[in-house]
């Protein structure tokens, strides 16, 4: 292992982080289960960043990937493709989008990416609007709309992008208002800001934020925030890479907390629809997605083989309610979580729903983010079988809960006591 490591220093970017003291290679996985190099098994409670959404060695999944692959790996864009216009029917559909269009891509920056091209080339507008605290992936343009200093390299953008409150419910200057206060003092910071510009494009927010330590504003806010937006001409897109395919339980997708006013105008999915097979995508009404006056195609988006396995995956999903699954257990899992944290006086709170939870930490008797105490919590939770995620802000104080969502009670209540068993150990 520590072999592999010096390799891994040795030509692969500095930047590209490591969890970990000692970093584990991952090697096989079954179920809610994973194995790394040196036989140890651990209780998968983030899933590769909430990418094996269903399960580790699905059947299902390998079976279609197999099965494809045997007949033919790549063709591109250019060609007819079967599992494509499959898959594709079937997202459309269930997106609530009317007369929707589907692009795809292989990860969620690139699915931002495009919808920001779109947003920009239909409104012919350069500036953007986002929500503070978010991320949105790490192109040139992602990380230019990306309100989270840890995660946005540079300032220099091909984009003018303006931050809006709100997608941080329990910090910043509006946290001690009721839920209906905070929405309206947000609408009215965000009508405020519109006043000292024209021509914005569109705003892009995570209905959930991931890598801000999985934050959420009131439900209903975005709707609130639609009513301005349709009176500027401005488009919503929802960045669904997280949120999507039934995570926080309640709903499909994130947006339809925030539905008084109807779907996004477009929404952007990657993440968890291929169960650890390269997939994103774009959903758009068609009168923006077909807005381009150029050439376009995607050599890697749609492959027959990552298609084969979004369609095997979201149709294990819906006929086995895993988005059902994620509301009761992933309730339970909350509450016990909730129940433990009272306990411990570095946990300011427990938050989330479903099967998306974050646990922020703090220095004990103050508000302030402890992120030592996060990553000492992760190399804990390792050491005794279970693997989480971390993020939060610029801070990183806040761990992240987000099993695949076919975990069941019993491994939720295991893995609810070996954190408990990290939290203590600190």
């Amino acid at each position: 292992m520590n072999d592999l490591h010096a390799r891994h220093r040795a030509v692969l970017p500095e930047w590209l982080a490591l969890y970990y003291g000692r970093p584990i290679e991952i090697t096989h996985g079954e179920g809610r289960h994973v194995w790394d190099a040196d036989g140890n098994r651990y209780l998968d409670f983030f899933g590769g960043i909430l990418t094996t959404m269903t399960a580790h060695a699905l059947p299902e999944v390998t079976k279609a990937v197999a099965e494809q692959a045997g007949r033919i790996i790549h063709s591109s864009t250019l060609y007819l493709n079967r599992p494509m216009v499959e898959l594709a029917e079937r997202i459309a559909t269930l997106s609530g989008i009317p007369d929707a269009r589907v692009f795809f891509t292989t990860s969620g920056t690139e699915a931002n990416d495009t919808a920001l091209l779109l947003a920009t080339a239909y409104r012919r507008s350069q500036q953007i609007l986002a929500m503070r605290n978010s991320y949105h992936g790490r192109s040139f343009s992602t990380v230019s709309v990306t309100g989270n200093r840890a995660w946005s390299p540079t300032g220099l953008s091909p984009l003018q992008t303006l931050y809006v409150h709100g997608a941080v419910r329990t910090r910043g200057p509006f946290a001690g208002l009721s839920d209906a206060a905070f929405t309206e003092a947000c609408v009215a910071d965000l009508e405020d800001l519109l006043g000292h510009t024209r021509d914005v494009a569109a705003l892009i927010a995570e209905p959930v934020q991931g890598v801000g330590g999985f934050t959420a504003p009131p439900d209903g806010l975005y709707a609130a925030f639609r009513e301005v937006l349709d009176r500027h001409g401005i488009l919503w897109i929802s960045d669904e890479v997280q949120t999507g395919w039934g995570r926080t339980g309640d709903h499909f997708w994130g947006w339809q907390a925030h539905a008084e006013n109807g779907p996004p105008d477009m929404l952007t999915f990657a993440k968890g629809i291929g169960n650890g097979m390269s997939v994103g995508g774009v959903v758009a009404r068609a009168e923006v997605m077909n807005c381009l006056d150029a050439n376009s195609i995607s050599t890697f988006g749609g492959s027959p083989v990552t298609m084969a396995a979004g369609l095997a995956n979201l149709g294990y999903l819906l006929e086995h309610d895993l988005q059902g699954n994620a509301r009761r257990v992933g309730g339970l899992l909350i509450e016990r979580l909730r129940a433990i944290g009272a306990a411990v006086p570095a946990v300011r709170e427990v938050r989330g729903r479903g099967l998306m939870i974050g646990v922020e930490l703090v220095k004990p008797g103050t508000d302030e983010a402890d992120p030592k105490a996060a990553a000492k919590v992760l190399e804990a939770a390792r050491e005794s079988g279970l693997l989480i995620g971390k993020g939060g802000g610029h801070d990183t104080s806040v761990l992240r809960v987000a099993p695949p969502l076919s975990l069941t009670v019993a491994e939720a209540e295991e893995g609810a006591s070996l954190l408990e068993h990290a939290l203590r150990s600190i």
